[in-house]
Parts: structure tokens; sequence; C-alpha cells
């Protein structure tokens, strides 16, 4: 695949991992070593696997840790998700976070349809 970096998604993941961090802090005291924590580690797995991926030789290989970084990409949406109804963080607060996922998420289903698209 070639430099990791030169993805967008990587390079978005990345944003997504800033953005959370952000938001983690404002996260009340006992929740930022539980829920924070599992945020903090979903955030980091996606950008990870991309960068592992990328690395790897062939479209399969690739494919399987853009699996694992979609799969990550759903557990930060359900974090989001959970610390917002929960009124650890205002819609205002999580809506930066949510919408990086998001976008970080549209391209790695692209890079998937095109990894599915090559392995045919």
């Amino acid at each position: 695949m070639g430099d990791f970096k030169q993805l967008r998604a990587w390079q978005e993941a990345k944003q997504l991992a800033v953005l959370s961090k952000a938001a983690i802090a404002k996260l009340p005291r006992d929740e930022r070593y539980a829920l924070g924590d599992q945020w903090r580690r979903a955030a980091y797995s996606v950008a990870l696997n991309l960068a592992e991926g990328a690395s790897r030789r062939g479209p399969t290989e690739f494919r399987r840790y853009l699996d694992i970084a979609r799969s990550s990409l759903h557990e930060v949406e359900a974090i989001i998700e959970l610390a917002t109804a929960q009124g650890y963080l205002t819609e205002a607060e999580s809506e930066p976070a949510r919408q990086s996922r998001a976008r970080c998420a549209r391209m790695v289903y692209g890079l998937l349809r095109k990894m599915t698209a090559r392995s045919r």
C-alpha cells in the first residue's frame, strides 16, 4: 500500500484521536479512567490498524486491518453516544469527535469497497 501517512483515512483517524482526547478531558473524573480509557484505546486502534494494514502485502491482509479499524470506529460511535446520553458531554462538546468519526468511517468503508473489488 505504501506510506500510511498518505492515506486520508489515517489522517482523519489521527484527527479523531486528537478530538477524542479533548472530549475525554471533559468527562467526569471517574469516567476518564473507565469510559475515557476505552474511548482513547478505540480511537488509537483506528489509526494504528490503518497504519499497520497499509504496511501489509496485498489487499486481503490490508482488508483485515480495515475491518478492525471499522469495528473500532463503531466502538467510538457507541462511546460518544453513551457519554452524551449520560450527560457527561453536551451535543456541542461531542460533535467535533462525532463528525470526525463519521468522516473517517466513510473513508474506511471506501477503502474496504476498493479492497473487496480488487480481490475479485
